[in-house]
């Protein structure tokens, strides 16, 4: 049980997972346009999360502790720097267009996680952090893809832009609860703000906004509606149950495994029901 845990702990830490919940959106964004995406695009998407993900939660503590870190630290250095590799690698098998979106999206996860001046983050101004997080994701599922396949930016492409921002604020939800106990109060989170029963009523209103968007798009696919429709529901039920004391996987394996459950869906109404 120890090793499996061990697997497990390494799988989450070293962002694997959520990594896959990345590239799931971004499947997602295939299957609603019907528009294939190359391996390297997916591989770029998928290793450009790991190393993104990796520098903004570990490069302080490798940088203060880097002749004392734990293996399981190391071990996700290497593995960070490998992943690096492989995205540089599927960097070369991309349009430039894609490219120069993707530079605008780094330059804003590199000033998340390093201080412009004073010492200050992005991520440290108030209320700033998930909305960055949510742009970030959105920017990277949707408009990467639409540049790198020449979809013209409609309206379709900018509902499903913004509701992919909204999705990720919701689904952050869960993690903002948890880390009450953890966070400085000048970090301003919606639960700090707003306790955590408005902040859960908030949460449920961002789902019904994703899902009423949905009828203003030109194409209306009732396998999509319908795929959107029953992921919402389940993260409304996550974010009722969500308290800041959950148990270890709640939100880093069980909530980030919501766009997992969303493109599975979809595949499944798309090859089988409708």
């Amino acid at each position: 049980m120890r090793i499996i845990k061990n697997i497990v702990d390494f799988y989450i830490k070293s962002s694997i997972h959520v990594a896959l919940a990345v590239t799931s959106f971004v499947k997602v964004w295939s299957l609603e346009f019907n528009s294939s995406l190359s391996i390297y695009f997916y591989g770029l998407v998928f290793f450009a999360t790991i190393s993104g993900y990796n520098f903004v939660k570990y490069a302080k503590a490798a940088g203060l502790h880097h002749r004392s870190l734990t293996n399981s630290l190391q071990a996700i250095q290497a593995f960070s720097f490998v992943s690096f590799c492989l995205f540089l690698y599927c960097l070369f098998h991309i349009d430039f267009k894609t490219i120069v979106g993707g530079v605008a999206l780094s330059a804003l996860t590199f000033f998340y996680a390093v201080p412009l001046f004073r010492k200050t983050s992005l991520r440290t101004l108030a209320g700033i952090k998930v909305v960055i997080v949510a742009i970030v994701w959105a920017g990277v599922t949707c408009v990467l893809p639409s540049l790198e396949n020449g979809v013209p930016f409609d309206t379709d492409v900018w509902l499903t832009f913004t509701q992919r921002i909204v999705l990720v604020l919701a689904l952050m939800i869960p993690f903002e609860i948890r880390d009450l106990k953890f966070d400085e109060l000048a970090l301003g989170t919606m639960p700090q703000q707003w306790g955590i029963n408005k902040t859960k009523i908030f949460g449920i209103g961002l789902i019904v906004f994703t899902i009423l968007l949905e009828g203003f798009k030109d194409v209306i696919s009732a396998k999509h509606i319908s795929a959107l429709s029953i992921t919402c529901v389940v993260l409304g039920f996550v974010i009722l149950i969500s308290k800041k004391k959950q148990s270890e996987y709640f939100a880093a394996f069980w909530v980030e495994s919501i766009p997992i459950f969303y493109v599975a869906i979809l595949l499944l109404f798309s090859h089988f029901l409708f």
